[in-house]
């Protein structure tokens, strides 16, 4: 199985790459293949059935606009997000979509979207099954999906035989473990970037790979400042106020305030992840880094990078994101990065992980001190749960993505004051939040059923 940084970071829209990105996905690949096989034409509607986590959470996180915009053919990365509301808003009032864009059906909120709260399907908390229904009611075809974290996407058939990535390109360094990606990098005398650079070049150019990854680096900044500029309540029902804005404008009102106070640096950190957040929580464009729910904490200390630290260069930014894709494929080959399945740890705990090593690698760390940042990161975001006030990526969502991202630079920090020998692997924290996510229970894992989720009193 080989996972590219391309799967890690991906394009798409808010607020959820499990609930939201995925869904989208899995509906558009569904509408897809009744074109394929040529049953576009006798389609008279399609049941969407969401389970698990998908159902319990799901109208908060927008599964059911996804689901709706996927079966029109649209795609996360693409989708117009200022569209959405009223596109939505149109197929619910005339109560038909337009199916991959060229067949009208009919639409039945009740009938045809239905979200199952406890129901579960095998395999993966975030199950989905769709069903493609004739003019005389009959089944003319059906397909199960699983949206398994970070915007992937698999069917029943690759779920069951526990593939993740149906991908067996020969890569030059392939690895399975933090050990087996250090002694390849000390063997070959090569960085963790320089290593994963070698392995994409597999799928695309040298130039083709820098070119992406300051794609997605420019997606990351026009995040930000949109979140700089937008004001109001975020939509919900928690009437949650951005704060981004506010925040920004005073930071910029007093640039001088860093020489009296040099822990401003972690405002303007803070500031970083609360605008990607709060333009993820509204449904805006962001990057899965390697989820929506942690989008903002890469993009945060990102900046910090490229703001703060002179050194800094586009250079400095593709390692960066190479360095961070090679962490995340750690946590992707063997515990999980959906909160659905172990807990928020899989999420904003993966996110500061990998910034945190990747900021150690382009501040100069040796790859022994770039492990070691990774595992700092996600051992003091353990047992981290999700649970997400009133099914909205919201509370307390914004605000852990601005305290990771300052976790994760004082972890980078931590490793690079050390030679890079310490006590825990990051194989060893990567096994223990797999084995704490198997052990957490089912309501601490997006189904708003436990945590602050219930424990909020809501006015």
């Amino acid at each position: 199985m080989a996972i590219s940084v391309f799967d890690l970071f991906k394009i798409g829209i808010g607020p959820s790459s499990s609930h939201t990105v995925g869904p989208m996905r899995a509906a558009a690949r569904f509408a897809r293949g009744l074109a394929e096989h040529g049953l576009l034409e006798k389609i008279a509607a399609v049941k969407s059935e969401l389970f698990g986590s998908l159902g319990a959470t799901g109208r908060g996180h927008g599964s059911d606009v996804a689901v709706l915009l996927g079966l029109e053919g649209e795609e996360p990365d693409t989708v117009d997000t200022d569209s959405v509301e009223p596109r939505v808003a149109a197929i619910r009032a005339a109560g038909e979509l337009s199916l991959l864009g060229q067949q009208r059906i009919a639409f039945r909120e009740k009938e045809h979207l239905v979200l199952y709260r406890r129901e579960t399907l095998p395999y993966h908390p975030n199950g989905m099954r769709f069903t493609a229904i004739g003019q005389d009611g009959e089944t003319l075809a059906s397909k199960v999906y699983y949206s398994v974290g970070g915007g992937f996407v698999v069917n029943e058939e690759a779920a069951g035989a526990d593939r993740i990535v149906a991908d067996a390109t020969a890569l030059p360094y392939p690895f399975k473990s933090a050990k087996e990606l250090l002694v390849l990098c000390e063997a070959h005398n090569l960085s963790i970037s320089q290593l994963m650079l070698e392995n994409e070049k597999a799928w695309r150019t040298e130039a083709e790979i820098r070119a992406g990854l300051l794609a997605i680096w420019d997606v990351m900044q026009a995040c930000v400042r949109r979140g700089s500029e937008r004001e109001g309540i975020m939509p919900g029902g928690l009437k949650v106020k951005r704060r981004a804005a506010e925040l920004y404008r005073k930071l910029a009102s007093q640039p001088e305030a860093s020489l009296r106070d040099p822990l401003t640096i972690l405002d303007w950190i803070s500031f970083y992840a609360l605008a990607v957040n709060e333009e993820n929580a509204t449904g805006g464009r962001v990057v899965t880094a390697p989820t929506n729910g942690a989008a903002g904490i890469i993009p945060a200390v990102l900046h910090y990078y490229t703001r703060f630290v002179p050194t800094a260069s586009d250079d400095g930014v593709v390692r960066f994101l190479l360095t961070a894709a090679a962490i995340g494929i750690l946590y992707k080959e063997n515990a999980s990065i959906s909160g659905a399945e172990v807990g928020c740890q899989g999420e904003v705990g993966v996110a500061c992980s990998m910034a945190a090593g990747a900021l150690a690698e382009v501040l100069g760390g040796n790859v022994r001190q770039v492990e070691n940042a990774a595992e700092i990161g996600m051992e003091h975001n353990l047992g981290l749960t999700c649970d997400p006030v009133g099914g909205l990526v919201q509370v307390p969502c914004i605000e852990r993505n601005a305290m990771a991202s300052v976790k994760a630079v004082n972890a980078a920090r931590m490793a690079l004051k050390g030679d890079g020998s310490h006590f825990i692997s990051l194989d060893k924290v990567i096994r223990t939040m797999r084995d704490t996510g198997a052990d957490m229970k089912t309501k601490y894992k997006e189904t708003s059923r436990g945590g602050l989720a219930v424990n909020v009193i809501e006015c």
